[in-house]
């Protein structure tokens, strides 16, 4: 009897298993490191790092290498981290609560009874842990999170941004209501606000029978009496966000002028900030402390990490892995790519994201809004800074001359630089930076800028605004543009994009003369950021990233293996398709996954689904594939791997009736056998492809 085949065995072990994992297709770049880091926790040899938009990540080895450890973790946004025995508690900003009791290796959400999940602060008192929320007061949970009770009478201000625990007594700081002591584990609260001028709390630190008070406009207050009295410490940095205990050393974390340590339980205070510091010298701003034996870690906005070995007196970045970045901007020069972040200043990759360097020399403001690029000359566009430019791909940096500070859209047309502020306008260059002026426009909130042709079109928080004369003179091009908060602009031959907050995406096939909605399939409408690659045109929302491979007539979403889907910025650089996110640094997809020319073939209307096999096949390294469909709806067709992984998407989008063709390039794919599998809403079938180089 003859023998199966090994194709038609896998083929059928394929189809028993089927549905399955799909391969996650987006891929996180390596990098940029830092970001916003709002928390930090020590558990014996881990350290843990909360991160606004990055989810946790851990250091086992001091800082000197970090792992994002977010496997269940649906929510990025980690506010307040937590150590109770063996469990590891993450709060969030939107999620509720999240427990690790493998150290962070996978989490699960504890929300039953939780009324409010925007987590401020975590107390632990032997078994009970306590959540401070930002509009919901305290819960208390004595069974490691399983199940929440409310204990809030008395508190009187529900806004809850530290926790504290002395001995049997437990502190709440709120926003505005200042301190609120409870001596029975919640059950009952008072407020304790003598000599407390200040009264929105930030942090909260205990040592021996003192506690100490991180204001909001006062700097830090201490009490000796568990809150019956207060008085100020003396430190003359009013914003205190953060405050850590180290033997006898008090230190405090500053809005704008980094870490201070008081060696006398506040009654001086000196700054320690020797290399923690941006690239100008100015102080970051510290949103975490935390002591792990004889090191003090900091974690800033913007920065990322940094640690210090001698209490304070010298600080090093510690954020190797880090990939907690918010990406504003993107500008690609070559085999160059550039980006650019809200706290971090400006990165550079030169092998598509494997890695990236900090290119901040002479870069006096690291808000970086902004980026691009005229022949070899690099400008980056500065929340406060102005515009500044680079000679030598961001070696070093020099300011070019804008006395408008807040530069949120630079756009270049021929010799002319284009600068989108906010607050002045558009503002016109041309001689590269050397001189400015001012170029007209009367709306003074300018998001995006795009050129099309001799056309400038400006982006606002009023519409959509056309220049026909380098910014001489504007004039307002709204109609059928039903909102007017326009974030991105972009220009694909005869067709303008506007990509609004709210209203999704908006097409002009007149220059602006009139506009209608074309969100078909687009189901996130707040449109950060739009793309275009050849006749593709990519949305980036806050809902991921969306596909319309045909004028945005229909979108469909691309975000397999996205698992940061707030999109902030786009770069298309040679093969690949580059997306920054709000929180989690930039991610890579090869086009080919996404961008496949998919062709209606002539003939009679097909009379049923049909898959057909590619051809050539065996194949190397292009095929076509044929298929039908005879009912409109959505159609996928996509290829996987032997062990079932997705590894291409050929088709996802909404299509009519008709017999079609895609092309498919197999160039990064290893030789072998591979599946392909089309899907409507009622029919499915799958085929093998082999390619052979």
């Amino acid at each position: 009897m003859k023998k199966p085949s090994i194709i038609a065995l896998t083929l059928t072990a394929f189809l028993s298993a089927w549905p399955f994992q799909a391969h996650a297709q987006w891929v996180q770049t390596n990098g940029p490191y830092g970001g916003l880091v709002t928390a930090l926790a020590v558990s014996g040899t881990n350290l843990f790092a909360g991160t606004y938009g990055g989810g946790v990540f851990l250091s086992t080895n001091g800082g000197t290498s970090w792992t994002a450890v977010n496997t269940g973790l649906t929510n990025s946004y980690v506010f307040a981290l937590a150590v109770s025995g063996t469990n590891l508690f993450a709060g969030t900003w939107g999620g509720g609560v999240f427990l690790s009791t493998n150290g962070g290796t996978s989490w699960s959400a504890v929300n039953t009874s939780l009324t409010s999940i925007d987590i401020q602060s975590f107390a632990v008192s032997g078994t009970n842990l306590f959540a401070g929320t930002y509009n919901s007061g305290v819960f208390l949970s004595t069974n490691g999170g399983t199940s929440w009770t409310a204990v809030n009478t008395g508190l009187t201000n529900l806004r809850v941004y530290a926790l504290a625990v002395s001995g049997t007594n437990l502190f709440a700081g709120t926003y505005g209501g200042g301190v609120f002591l409870s001596t029975n584990s919640g059950t009952s609260w008072s407020p304790v606000n003598t000599g407390l001028t200040s009264t929105v709390i930030r942090s909260f630190a205990v040592s021996g029978t003192n506690l100490f008070a991180g204001t909001s406009g006062g700097g830090v207050f201490l009490s000796t009496n568990n809150g019956a009295s207060w008085s100020e410490a003396g430190l003359t940095e009013s914003y205190v966000i953060a405050l850590a205990v180290s033997g006898t050393n008090l230190f405090a974390g500053t809005g704008s002028s980094g870490v201070f340590l008081s060696t006398n339980n506040g009654a001086s205070w000196s700054a320690v900030n020797a290399g923690l510091t941006d690239r100008n010298g100015n102080a970051r701003t510290v949103y975490a402390l935390a002591v792990g034996g004889t090191n003090l870690f900091a974690g800033t906005s913007g920065g990322g990490v940094f640690l210090s070995t001698n209490n304070g007196a010298s600080w090093s970045p510690v954020n190797t892995g880090l990939t907690s970045t918010d990406i504003r901007s993107f500008a690609v020069s070559g085999t160059n790519l550039f980006a650019g972040t809200r706290y971090g200043g400006v990165f550079l990759s030169t092998n598509s994201g494997t890695s990236w360097s900090e290119v901040n020399t002479g870069l006096g403001n690291t808000a970086v809004l902004a980026l691009a690029v005229s022949g070899t000359n690099l400008f980056a566009g500065t929340l406060g800074g102005g515009v500044f430019l680079s000679t030598n791909n961001g070696a070093s940096w020099t300011e070019a001359g804008l006395t408008e500070s807040h530069v949120i859209a630079l756009a270049v047309s021929g010799t002319n630089l284009f600068a989108g502020t906010y607050g002045g306008g558009v503002f016109l260059s041309t001689n590269g930076g050397t001189s400015w002026s001012e170029a007209g426009l009367t709306e003074s909130y300018v998001i995006a800028l795009a050129v099309s042709g001799t056309n400038l079109f400006a982006g606002t928080n009023g519409g959509v605004f056309l220049s026909t004369n380098s910014g001489t003179s504007w004039s307002p091009v709204n109609t059928g543009l039903t909102k007017s908060y326009v974030n991105a602009l972009a220009a694909s031959g005869t067709n303008l994009f506007a990509g609004t907050d709210g209203g999704g995406v908006f097409l002009s096939t007149n220059d602006g003369a009139s506009w209608r909605a074309v969100n078909t399939g687009l189901t996130n409408t707040a449109i950060w950021s739009l793309a275009v690659s050849g006749t593709y045109l990519f949305a980036g929302t806050r809902g991921g990233v969306f596909l319309s491979t045909n004028g945005g007539a229909s979108w469909s979403a691309v975000n397999t293996g996205l698992t940061n889907i707030y999109v902030t910025a786009f770069a298309v650089s040679g093969t690949n398709l580059f997306a920054g996110t709000y929180g989690s640094g930039v991610w890579r997809r090869p086009l080919s996954e996404m961008v496949t020319s998919v062709q209606p073939s002539a003939g009679e209307p097909p009379v049923a689904f049909k898959l057909e096999q590619n051809y050539p096949n065996p194949f190397n390294p292009g095929t076509t594939i044929k298929f039908s469909v005879v009912k409109s709806g959505l159609v996928s067709l996509k290829v996987y791997d032997l062990l079932g992984r997705e590894v291409a998407t050929l088709v996802n989008e909404e299509m009519n009736p008709g017999s079609y063709e895609v092309s498919f390039d197999a160039t990064r794919l290893a030789s072998g056998v591979y599946f392909y599998r089309l899907c409507t809403g009622e029919f499915g079938e799958t085929k093998t492809l082999v390619l052979q180089k």
